[in-house]
């Protein structure tokens, strides 16, 4: 009878159960039952309404035999778990997917290692499972977590830790890849999930314990190919989102120095989004370099480095209204850069502060050339429009006489830190010039651009005036032919060179009419500069050799020979009491250019004066030329009356009697034009400049005392006495009218312009003292650094007029 009853109840059991337990043999070992899953399989198609059953009860085994560690069942119910889900593509499986999520999410609970890698294969087959539906209630935040905790696994035994690592970052894969495409699943991109998927990878892309594996059993690479992946899927609003857990994991693993992962990480980043969301990535490396802008040197010059491989990826494409933003940023850094290693003057006492401040200064020039690197790179990658623009904005930011310089304050940071700045900025913009093809001169060389360059060019540094000269070059020589000049020297046969050459356009010519005779002012004044060395002379020559290739005509050589000639007249008179070596240099400087010059211009009877003079320098003054003037001695003297060793004005005049050359302009000598900058004397920074200036304006005003001048006799007679007065008028109106009919057109239009400065100059001045709000003590505001600070002045200090006080 019991046995009756036994038999009796099995088939009571229902048949969905029936199946299951069917599919389970006796001795796991024999594996699945395969004849029975086949009918659960056709039972479950049949009767999809019986799914979410058939898998809750699977659920149930499966949660019952990995509490009592019978893993051979538990590997069997998830094959079979597998297999429904493979065959199953309808509506109804959406209850049996959370009953497949559940026994995953128990099976990566345990801690056995083998039945965490088995729920993430099974959850990756899911993943790559493409439903019909969104749905609308399930969420991945579980499988986030755990899976990110499985890929930071310290297990002991080194095959161990590699597979379960390798897991986590399959599983996290599978959950990007099941989540990125759905709309409603956009919560991934959260930070809380961002924070967890970002570092996981990255810390298995550092940490390439297994680098000899290959494929998908190496973490690293897998994790790289997860990471590209869903940096790949970004949309437009979640970039920040996942570059700033980059960032923050970097910061926490002090991987910026040295910062070979960091620059590799971004590398990767670059390549991986789409092209037009570069610019975010720009501006978050912009925004963490502003939030470690008093950390180290060596961290802030690591994320210096990191930028600049961002942009040169970004610059070969489109990057939008970055471009300014990236270059303002640098700049400010590198000012602070300055302060920092100037900043510490007052702590350079003792033997131990000495030595940390030449630490701290060596750190600090390694931040200020990354940044330079960066400016010089990421501009030389731009288009021509937007270099020019660049190059403006540079120049903008260099402090000079004449400009506006809003985001330097030179004055805390003293002649050596203003001096700075200028190399560094100066070093930038021939890094951005370099390679610089722009179609007419006037593109490359506005007068906002050339007038501050030209001012730099006069400063009191031989370092200073070699940048400008290299800016120049870059910007002048478009058709590459520096390489074959190669110094200063006697050329012997110019025509074996092969210099690029293209007719002169009307533009370019337009150009030399209005600003030829400031490139010719700014030579003129740098070859008598006391601490020029030999790159000077060469940088000018370099100078002179590329207007006459790019930008000289007929005219332009009669003005370039009147420079020469002034060059020597100089350097004989001597007026300035300048070195031997500087004349000499000069020497050799009209010498190298005027052999140039003859053979460019291919007059036999010019090449044969020039000639003459070079070999008799060869044989009684050869410190006279480029080839011995910086190794022979010097004499104590130039002998003005031995006229063989000189060019002669009138024998270059006759040489020149063809059709083209108005050889009558060669008797009016070159004067340089005069201009605001004359009237002060040589300055040696911005500082001094501004120093001068407020000397010269306190003297000028002088107190009514002193305007109240005592009138005696003496002074009457003098003022009645007009005796020599109009002899003196009619000196200057004859001076005046010889000037303007001998002069050529462009000396006169220089003076013009340059009294019309003066002019505006004066007017501004008046405007900006009139129109100023007199101190009041309620405050006056001003803005320094984008921030509003109020001012007050008390009563007893401020000023009244008479008419004002009783």
């Amino acid at each position: 009878m019991p046995a009756g009853v036994c038999g009796c109840c099995g088939p009571l059991r229902p048949r969905y159960k029936r199946l299951v337990d069917n599919i389970f043999p006796e001795d796991p070992k024999d594996g699945l039952v395969k004849s029975d899953m086949e009918k659960l399989t056709f039972y479950a198609v049949s009767a999809p309404e019986k799914l979410d059953r058939i898998g809750a009860y699977l659920a149930e085994r499966l949660s019952r035999d990995v509490v009592r560690h019978r893993y051979g069942y538990v590997v069997i119910a998830m094959e079979a778990l597998d297999q429904l889900l493979m065959a199953c593509h309808s509506q109804s499986i959406k209850p049996f997917v959370e009953s497949f999520l559940h026994m995953v999410a128990k099976l990566l609970e345990s801690r056995e290692p083998d039945l965490q890698v088995l729920g993430t294969n099974s959850f990756v087959k899911f993943a790559n499972i493409e439903e019909d539906t969104p749905s609308y209630h399930r969420r991945y935040d579980f499988f986030v977590s755990q899976f990110s905790a499985m890929c930071h696994s310290t297990h002991e035994d080194p095959e161990t830790r590699s597979r379960i690592r390798v897991a986590g970052i399959k599983g996290l894969q599978g959950v990007v890849r099941k989540t990125v495409n759905d709309e409603l699943q956009a919560i991934i991109w959260e930070p809380q999930h961002m924070d967890k998927l970002i570092p996981s990878m990255l810390f298995n892309m550092q940490d390439n314990e297994d680098s000899e594996r290959a494929g998908e059993e190496n973490p690293a690479s897998l994790a790289e190919s997860c990471f590209r992946e869903l940096l790949g899927r970004a949309a437009y609003g979640n970039m920040n989102n996942a570059v700033r857990p980059v960032l923050v994991h970097l910061d926490n693993h002090r991987l910026w120095d040295p910062n070979d992962f960091a620059v590799s990480c971004f590398r990767i980043i670059m390549y991986s989004i789409q092209a037009q969301h570069s610019h975010h990535v720009i501006q978050q490396v912009l925004s963490h370099l502003d939030t470690h802008s008093k950390n180290t040197p060596r961290v802030r010059a690591g994320i210096v480095q990191v930028l600049l491989e961002t942009v040169a990826i970004a610059a070969k494409g489109s990057i939008g209204p970055t471009v300014l933003e990236v270059f303002n940023t640098l700049l400010k850094h590198l000012r602070m850069s300055v302060d920092f290693e100037l900043g510490d003057g007052s702590r350079r006492n003792s033997a131990s502060s000495l030595s940390s401040t030449r630490t701290k200064e060596s750190e600090e020039r390694i931040v200020q050339n990354a940044i330079i690197q960066t400016i010089g790179f990421f501009g030389g990658n731009l288009p021509d429009y937007q270099r020019a623009e660049v190059m403006m904005f540079i120049m903008g930011k260099v402090p000079v006489y004449g400009t506006p310089c809003h985001t330097l304050d030179t004055v805390k940071i003293g002649h050596q830190g203003t001096k700075r700045i200028q190399m560094m900025l100066l070093s930038s913009l021939i890094m951005v010039t370099s390679g610089f093809k722009c179609k007419t001169i006037c593109a490359g060389l506005p007068a906002a651009f050339l007038e501050p360059l030209c001012s730099i060019s006069l400063m009191e540094d031989s370092e200073l005036r070699q940048l400008v000269l290299e800016i120049l070059h870059n910007i002048i020589d478009r058709h590459d032919n520096r390489a074959k000049l190669r110094g200063i020297r006697i050329i012997p046969n110019v025509a074996a060179l092969k210099f690029k050459r293209e007719k002169i356009s009307k533009q370019d010519v337009v150009f030399m009419k209005k600003h030829g005779q400031q490139l010719y002012r700014h030579i003129y004044l740098g070859c008598k500069e006391e601490d020029n060395v030999q790159k000077n002379f060469e940088l000018l020559f370099t100078a002179l050799a590329l207007i006459t290739i790019e930008l000289a005509n007929e005219e332009v050589a009669i003005d370039l020979i009147r420079l020469s000639i002034a060059l020597q007249d100089m350097a004989l008179a001597n007026e300035e009491n300048m070195p031997m070596f500087i004349r000499c240099g000069i020497m050799a400087l009209v010498a190298a250019y005027l052999n140039f010059l003859s053979q460019m211009i291919a007059n036999p009877p010019f090449c044969q004066h020039v000639s003459k003079v070079i070999e008799m320098r060869n044989l009684d003054a050869p410190y006279l030329l480029p080839e011995h003037v910086f190794r022979e001695k010097f004499p104590d003297s130039l002998d003005r009356d031995d006229i063989g060793l000189y060019f002669q004005t009138a024998d270059l005049a006759e040489a020149l009697t063809v059709p083209g050359y108005n050889v009558e302009r060669l008797a009016i000598p070159y004067i340089p034009q005069v201009t605001d900058e004359d009237r002060l004397p040589r300055r040696k920074s911005f500082v001094d400049t501004i120093s001068l200036q407020v000397d010269i304006l306190s003297n000028s005003l002088p107190d009514q005392s002193q305007l109240a001048e005592e009138i005696t006799f003496e002074t009457l007679k003098k003022a009645i006495d007009t005796t020599g007065l109009e002899e003196q008028e009619r000196e200057r109106r004859r001076q005046v009218m010889e000037k303007f009919q001998k002069a050529p057109f462009e000396e006169i239009a220089a003076h013009c312009e340059s009294k019309a400065n003066m002019l505006h100059d004066r007017l501004a001045q008046i405007f900006e003292l009139t129109i100023r709000p007199p101190p009041s003590p309620s405050g006056t505001v001003t803005v320094t650094s984008g921030h509003a600070q109020y001012q007050s002045v008390p009563v007893y200090e401020m000023k009244f007029p008479d008419l004002c006080v009783y």
